[in-house]
């Protein structure tokens, strides 16, 4: 695929060199340098994402998986998690990404130093009001990222009511979030007008994922009923998420017991031990509401040559019903 121009490309894929419109949402613990390099070589936007644990090591450690990479990628960073470790984002502009991603802050100074590093600006946006606020500071690039999506945000609205209310107000490119996993969802995404689909839950089963082979099985068994959003396990890890960016996981035994409620030590040496061991009874699985369609583990690559078949064929034929 990488090479050739994809009748699915849109003016903002073209002009970043990209063969499809895909992104692969820089997730934490998920989207490192082996799958973004993946994604990539496949002709979308290979993305390497840095969690709520980051640091500049880790991030260098993921870069180097990306090899003699000769296609455009990105990395993706938390605004709070820069703030704490700024070594973080100077780490980022100097790989002189193609794209660079800080999202869930209200700073946007970072946004000059992408401009500076040639650096494409993007973040994530879970509102009309946040995104006229992410314009007018200069982001190049909008996520409207819908309440379906896996991982942290404000679970506010949804994908496509989102995108279209943030489409008839900028005049930026807009990606689309949030339940894409499946060549019906990426057509209907780029039917209503995004510039791309930023997705995560289809690419984390990939064997180039971080992911352990447990947390796919997990996955694999699970549909859209099976998730929840809540911040118990930011609560019990002491992470210092703000409390209006809960995050999109399975359900398993530690939110049965505790979401909603402030883990004690005993839990929280528990929760540090399983997700130690794999243990995904008890440590968390960030996903989607796009759960449903994830029903095998197969290459990057592979996904997103059948999700990109299935939306040409979709959007090529006329309704029948």
């Amino acid at each position: 695929m990488a090479g050739e121009m994809d009748t699915l490309s849109t003016p903002w894929s073209a002009e970043l060199g990209l063969d499809v419109p895909i992104v692969n949402a820089p997730m934490g613990g998920a989207a490192g340098g082996t799958l973004a390099a993946a994604v990539s070589r496949a002709g979308g936007l290979g993305m390497v994402g840095m969690g709520s644990s980051a640091s500049a090591a880790q991030l260098r450690a993921q870069l180097a998986e990306l090899g003699e990479l000769k296609r455009p990628f990105g990395i993706g960073v938390i605004d709070w998690v820069i703030r704490k470790e700024p070594e973080l984002l100077t780490a980022a502009l100097d790989a002189r990404p193609t794209v660079l991603s800080v999202s869930f802050g209200t700073e946007w100074d970072w946004v000059a130093r992408a401009r500076d590093a040639g650096c494409v600006s993007v973040t994530q946006v879970a509102d009309v009001k946040a995104a006229l606020r992410a314009v007018d500071a200069g982001v190049q690039v909008l996520v409207a990222r819908g309440a379906e999506a896996g991982g942290h945000g404000t679970p506010a609205v949804a994908t496509l009511p989102l995108l279209s209310a943030i489409l008839d107000r900028v005049e930026v490119p807009v990606l689309a979030a949030g339940g894409i996993a499946s060549g019906r969802a990426l057509a209907a995404v780029l039917a209503a007008g995004a510039a791309g689909a930023w997705i995560g839950t289809a690419f984390a089963t990939c064997p180039e994922s971080l992911f352990p082979d447990e947390a796919r099985r997990a996955l694999l068994t699970a549909d859209a009923t099976d998730t929840l959003t809540t911040r118990v396990f930011d609560v019990a890890l002491g992470y210092p998420w703000p409390a209006h960016f809960p995050e999109r996981v399975l359900r398993n035994a530690f939110t049965a017991a505790w979401d909603g409620r402030t883990p004690d030590d005993d839990a929280r040496a528990r929760l540090a031990e399983a997700i130690a061991t794999d243990d995904f009874r008890v440590a968390p699985v960030n996903t989607g509401q796009g759960v449903d369609d994830i029903t095998a583990v197969e290459p990057a690559a592979v996904v997103i040559a059948r999700l990109c078949d299935d939306a040409r064929r979709l959007l090529a034929k006329p309704p029948t019903r």
